[in-house]
């Protein structure tokens, strides 16, 4: 019944900028009540999900050392939706990023259901 849907992905210049969005759906039958964190996470074939960033309901962000100063997340609580703006990006930034909506809670018809859910994943590969 829900989805994380991911946008923004693509191929960029090291030292250049792209902007991934993604956006929590729930079918006509359900509704979104609450979300209580939106992360991104990252993972090279062969190496573990690493955590790039996350945003709490409330506004609280934990961020990689990795990635600090350069890629900053944000969210909107009333469109479900969280950004990650990354800026300055190296080589080293290519990866698959899944979102990660944690503890999403929707009501149904047969009551409210809350469950942790990931996105597809978006390919960022950073290469001259």
């Amino acid at each position: 019944q829900v989805q994380l849907v991911e946008a923004g992905g693509g191929l960029v210049q090291p030292g250049g900028s792209l902007r991934l969005s993604c956006e929590a759906s729930v079918s006509a039958s359900a509704q979104i009540l609450s979300i209580n964190t939106m992360a991104w996470y990252r993972q090279v074939p062969g190496q573990q999900r690493e955590l790039v960033a996350s945003v709490t309901s409330g506004g609280t962000i934990t961020s990689a050392d990795s990635v600090k100063g350069r890629f900053t997340i944000s969210m909107d609580n009333f469109k479900n939706t969280v950004f990650l703006q990354m800026n300055s990006l190296k080589p080293e930034d290519t990866a698959i990023y899944y979102c990660n909506a944690e503890r999403l809670a929707i009501a149904t018809t047969i009551g409210t259901i809350t469950h942790d859910y990931w996105g597809q994943g978006t390919q960022v590969t950073v290469s001259s």
